[in-house]
């Protein structure tokens, strides 16, 4: 077996290649940090291929250098392919400068050709592999140019006639950091013609607008506006509407004529608990999909990273830098990847805050909820509330990170480095793969979790010592009448909503699907008969501020320590109930 790593910069399209290569469906990003760890996939039935993080030099300053820095070391490679930009060689051959160190065959990939020519970039290919001593192949991996000839050369070639040829025509690991930039400079000056002058390319163009000083933000947050809008009004919603009136309709009914022979306490099971549970949780797929297709198509089009680069002066007044915002975003899908792509900051004190407040970034989970109350009590500006949820959870987190900075958290800050991606009109496949890929966690969740819930939740809601019962005497009730009084202060305090809450702690979906098991009926009727506009919004601050699902505790314990995961555990409570509390009081007044 035959083991390739696979290196360069970030946003050189490396997993793009990686996946081309592997036929792996690794999630591909466009902005610096996606791969937090390296990742395995195959060519043929010999070959390995180790997609290693993306990194500017092997300083070992961050984790993703030790990372990639420790693999060469200590593993047994066969071949590195370093894979460059072809339209920013000067920066991108610095690292290729550095591999010389390892003593293993190296093979060029120069990437992204077809950048480089629209930039009136002309590149010797023949000359500077005779400077650099490596073989240099050049493809287009987003558009499958060259990619074949780059499989048939690893799986046909003898890596041994590459063995250390760049090392045997340079000394690279004798220079300094200028020496060896004054090298690259001169190579490029023999082997590449320039740059087209006094011609702006369109990312230049855009860029001006969108980084602009007084439009960046306003930019910004009109993006997310129009992605709620897309999701709950345009598409999203209406889809939503169809797919409930199906399941709640047409479904049901079907269910209930297959059952009329079936006894009572059976039909109760299927249509009040699994269809009730489940189905509730289900038709929002629409919502959660139509969410997905608009971050991917921020992520692909380029334009992600720049939002971290925007927000990076706003993250530094928290103590963060604006690489931070990238672990925050990944919040928005879920918290768990989200924690886990913290390990990509480089100081304790940024990954344990980050962490701390990514859980306050409204995960999917959460859309469900939200799709519900709004559909019942804000009928008329459903996107408006929604967004208006998604904004308090980032001020909550930014005003929890302002706190911890000036007492837990007193570091210095560190460095913020990104690659600014050239914009891109995202793929329709690619998109619908990344859309799929995240919404099939959301389907398998509902099919084994929910499921599990919502069969455990009719179960004591329809039973108690004594036998089945009615659900005001059930094992459920009581557990709900314990601990309502706790919610009381925020307007909510029936155990039904209690007890939604309360499971909620094992996945947010599960707040409706309980809800939908406990109020029979139709359950957006129902909870229009059952809060009112005020303590429904007290209900969904609540929801989106309080301690995350068990997923998410468990992995804050394995990144952090279990002493780490309960802080944070109380703390989202406590926030969660005071914010309530505050939203509760003053919307009487408002509303």
């Amino acid at each position: 077996m035959k083991t390739i790593a696979l290196l360069g910069n970030p946003n050189v399209g490396k997993t793009t290649l990686f996946n081309a290569l592997t036929g792996s469906n690794q999630y591909v990003g466009n902005w610096a940090g996606v791969t937090v760890e390296k990742k395995e996939g195959y060519l043929g039935n010999n070959i390995k291929i180790v997609d290693l993080p993306g990194i500017y030099a092997m300083d070992t300053f961050s984790n993703e250098e030790k990372v990639s820095k420790e693999f060469l070391e200590t593993g047994d490679v066969d071949l590195i392919v370093n894979i460059v930009d072809g339209s920013k060689l000067e920066r991108n051959l610095y690292l290729t400068s550095q591999l010389s160190e390892f003593n293993k065959p190296i093979l060029l990939i120069v990437n992204m050709i077809d950048v480089a020519k629209s930039k009136g970039i002309d590149i010797n290919y023949s000359k500077l592999s005779r400077e650099l001593g490596v073989t240099i192949m050049p493809i287009s991996a987003s558009k499958s140019e060259g990619i074949e000839a780059v499989k048939n050369f690893i799986q046909k070639s003898d890596y041994s006639s590459l063995d250390l040829s760049i090392n045997k025509k340079h000394s690279f690991s004798k220079m300094n950091e200028k020496e060896t930039y004054m090298y690259i400079e001169n190579l490029l000056k023999t082997s590449v013609e320039g740059k087209k002058t006094g011609v702006v390319s369109t990312t230049e163009k855009i860029d001006k607008l969108v980084l602009n000083k007084f439009l960046a933000y306003p930019i910004f947050l009109g993006i997310l506006y129009l992605i709620f809008k897309f999701t709950f009004e345009w598409v999203g919603g209406p889809l939503q509407e169809l797919l409930d009136g199906f399941v709640g309709g047409t479904f049901v009914s079907w269910v209930e004529v297959l059952l009329a022979n079936s006894s009572d306490w059976f039909k109760s099971l299927l249509i009040d608990g699994i269809i009730g549970g489940v189905g509730s949780v289900i038709v929002f797929l629409p919502i959660i999909l139509a969410l997905f297709l608009g971050i991917s198509f921020l992520e692909d089009s380029g334009y992600m990273a720049r939002a971290a680069f925007i927000m990076d002066k706003l993250m530094r007044k928290l103590g963060l830098s604006g690489k931070a915002f990238i672990p925050l975003i990944m919040g928005f899908g879920c918290s768990v990847p989200g924690i886990m792509a913290a390990r990509t900051l480089e100081s304790e004190k940024d990954r344990k805050l980050t962490s701390l407040i990514v859980p306050f970034m409204s995960c999917n989970a959460r859309l469900p909820v939200y799709g519900l109350f709004t559909a019942a009590l804000f009928t008329a500006n459903e996107a408006t509330v929604i967004f208006g949820l998604y904004l308090l959870g980032i001020s909550v987190a930014f005003i929890i990170a302002l706190i911890f900075k000036n007492t837990l958290f007193k570091k210095d800050e560190e460095p913020f480095i990104i690659e600014l991606p050239e914009y891109k009109l995202p793929e329709l496949k690619s998109l619908l793969m990344h859309t799929w890929e995240k919404g099939k966690g959301f389907l398998k969740k509902a099919g084994t979790l929910i499921f599990s819930i919502s069969v455990l939740v009719w179960f004591l809601s329809n039973f108690n010592m004594s036998g089945m019962t009615e659900i005001e005497s059930s094992f459920l009730s009581s557990i709900g009448r314990f601990i309502s009084p706790i919610f009381a202060p925020l307007g909510f305090a029936s155990w039904q909503n209690s007890v939604a809450l309360l499971t909620g702690l094992m996945a947010k979906e599960v707040v409706v699907s309980t809800l939908g098991v406990l109020y029979t009926g139709e359950l957006v009727d129902q909870i229009a008969a059952n809060f009112t506009m005020v303590s429904g919004l007290s209900f969904l601050v609540f929801t989106l501020l309080y301690t995350p699902c068990v997923s998410v505790i468990a992995t804050m314990k394995k990144e952090f320590g279990g002493k780490f995961a309960l802080f944070s555990v109380i703390y989202q409570f406590l926030v969660a109930w005071v914010v309530a509390f505050l939203v509760y009081n003053v919307a009487q007044v408002i509303l």
